[in-house]
């Protein structure tokens, strides 16, 4: 019997914790339940935790040591009513916490937390946008950076996630090529706008993602146009073309046409970039001469020169500090072999403190056949290296020569500038439209004399036909095309003059458009169709052109939020000592402290 009495005071002694399970089943099940809705297993499990606490209160009321005891009954009744209220409060504070999310971002450097440009432009959007992620599963710090975002403004700015092999019919409406593409579309679906492509080793920019809201949502339209007539790679897709490029500008809402300055006189006023890639003949002087009208105005220009080519740019160059000469650039190190390449194809992993690169540091892009750049500072032009070779590379003078070494005697050693960005300030000066467009003026007396007189020159008739109100165009007309001595090449820069030189050719007129823009590269292989899409050769290209066309000027400067280190850096000797120390010293320790109390209690 004694020991038949013995396994219910056992029981006894463990049932009492019974009311422990209860309570953590019932509100395990209610939160739940109640913030998503009551599903099958919520609902079993509220179930499960009421039938235990009734049965705890059950054996409460009738135990085996004497049924009702009122002392040990009101300290169950305490016990319970104390863990029941602290589990209730814990409920309230993760209720609270789903219904009113708010976070604090105690990092160094506030790592989570959105640049001021991003938090403004995302509060202020004119529309409801979203962002569309074509990926399997998630990225964390890509999908901390989405809710970041809409976080700011549920109502406008929303994403998703889409699984291409899963979801094939919706990856084919956008066009999707490859996986961790990104898009942005319309409340709507009318619109959408490629961002960038999103893998484990290349996470979601902000600056790339703030820039693509900003020109997905401006209503102003850029256009880019790229020089043609001289060589230049191909806006059509072949070989040695940039057509990728070209798309890739398209996708930023980008308008992208061809200039050929042989039959224009000036370059269009509403061009916001000019692009020259890769010529291989001379510019005529008149089409440099352009170029140059072009800056003075505000204009922004994009330069790609390959090795041994002449374009007739290096005055113009030499105006901004930048020369060229016939030399390549070569990287024994050997970190060409990562893309295939060989040491006539560096891969830059070093890059300029620039907008246009700033969130590159570590990334890989490379130039096969480059041409380094030789800078020098000009008054009132304010430089920055963009893309600067690792120690291991020179620029070789007799590239012809199959044995490349360095030598001292010809070559110069690196880091070598591949790229770089240059801005000139606008005189203040600078003639507005109002004084720069000429006056109208009334009839002279002698105007009718200049008309008929056969030995009026251009620049006195052209003038006064312009301004003569009276003259009818049958008249006029005639009369400037019959004129035996005006010729095309006085008469073309008299007409088109007085237009290039007002400020609306150019760009409208901002303050931060009151700078002209140069971007050099020695190379235009990198950005043509094959390689524009390896690494960060497209971003350097698409990055490039976002600054000169002065759209996205805040965007740009968001710097990337980069991780601190705070590791403790230890000797083999010092990391020794330490393993001594928590192995047998502290343990020791613990040990003659705790013998000296016992000595001292017993």
């Amino acid at each position: 019997m004694k020991t038949i009495e013995k396994k219910p005071r056992g029981l006894t002694k463990y049932f009492k914790y019974a009311v422990y399970l209860g309570l953590f089943l019932t509100i395990g099940g209610a939160i739940p339940g109640f913030l998503t809705g009551w599903q099958p297993v919520t609902t079993g499990l509220v179930i499960a935790g009421v039938t235990v606490l009734v049965l705890w209160l059950l054996w409460m009321l009738t135990n085996a040591e004497g049924g009702w005891n009122p002392r040990s009954a009101q300290a169950g009744t305490n016990a319970f009513v104390a863990t029941a209220s602290v589990l209730v409060i814990l409920g309230l504070i993760n209720f609270l916490g789903v219904r009113y999310t708010e976070r604090f971002d105690l990092t160094e450097n506030q790592r989570f937390t959105l640049a001021p440009q991003s938090q403004q432009l995302v509060r202020n959007l004119p529309q409801p946008v979203k962002v569309w992620v074509f990926a399997g599963e998630p990225e964390r710090g890509d999908l901390e950076l989405l809710e970041n975002y809409r976080s700011q403004a549920p109502d406008l700015f929303d994403f998703q996630y889409v699984d291409p092999s899963k979801q094939p019919t919706v990856a084919r409406q956008f066009g999707v090529q490859s996986f961790g593409e990104v898009y942005l579309t319309s409340e709507d679906g009318t619109r959408q706008q490629f961002v960038q492509t999103v893998s484990s080793a290349s996470s979601l920019s902000e600056a790339r993602l703030t820039s693509s809201l900003e020109q997905f949502t401006s209503d102003r339209v850029y256009k880019v146009y790229l020089l043609q007539g001289h060589g230049e790679r191909s806006l059509e897709a072949g070989r040695g073309a940039i057509s990728q490029a070209v798309a890739s500008l398209k996708d930023k809402n980008f308008l992208v046409e061809p200039l050929n300055l042989a039959r224009l006189p000036r370059v269009p006023p509403d061009a916001a970039v000019v692009v020259i890639a890769g010529p291989r003949q001379p510019l005529f002087p008149q089409e440099v001469q352009a170029l140059r009208t072009y800056l003075q105005q505000g204009g922004s220009l994009f330069v790609a020169i390959d090795p041994d080519t002449n374009t007739g740019l290096d005055p113009l160059l030499k105006e901004w500090g930048i020369q060229l000469d016939k030399t390549i650039a070569i990287d024994s190190s050997g970190s060409g072999g990562l893309v295939g390449l060989g040491p006539a194809a560096p891969l830059i992993t070093n890059y300029g403190d620039h907008p246009i690169v700033r969130d590159f540091q570590g990334g890989y892009s490379f130039y096969p056949l480059a041409r380094p750049l030789l800078l020098s500072d000009v008054e009132g032009v304010k430089s920055t290296p963009l893309l600067l070779t690792g120690e291991q590379s020179w620029a070789e003078s007799t590239p012809e020569n199959p044995d490349l070494k360095f030598d001292p005697q010809g070559d110069r050693p690196g880091p070598l500038p591949l790229g770089v960005a240059k801005t000139r300030a606008i005189a203040t000066d600078t003639p507005t439209p109002e004084t720069a467009t000429p006056e109208p003026t009334t009839p002279e007396p002698t105007t009718p004399e200049a008309e008929t007189d056969e030995t009026a020159t251009p620049e006195t008739a052209t003038p006064e036909a312009e301004t003569d109100e009276t003259a009818t165009p049958e008249t006029a007309t005639p009369e400037a095309e019959t004129d035996e001595t005006a010729t095309p090449e006085t008469a073309t820069p008299e007409t088109a003059t007085p237009e290039a030189a007002t400020p609306e050719a150019a760009t409208p007129e901002t303050t931060a458009e009151r700078e002209a823009r140069l971007v050099v590269i020695g190379n235009s292989e990198f950005a043509i169709d094959g390689n524009f899409q390896l690494q960060l050769n497209g971003d350097v290209f698409l990055n490039s052109v976002s600054w000169l066309s002065k759209q996205n000027e805040q965007t740009l400067s968001i710097r990337p939020k980069t991780v601190l280190n705070r590791r403790i850096s230890m000797t083999p000797q010092e990391a020794q000592q330490l393993a001594w120390a928590s192995v047998g010293f502290l343990p020791l320790f613990g040990l003659l402290t705790a013998a000296i109390f016992w000595w001292k209690r017993r």
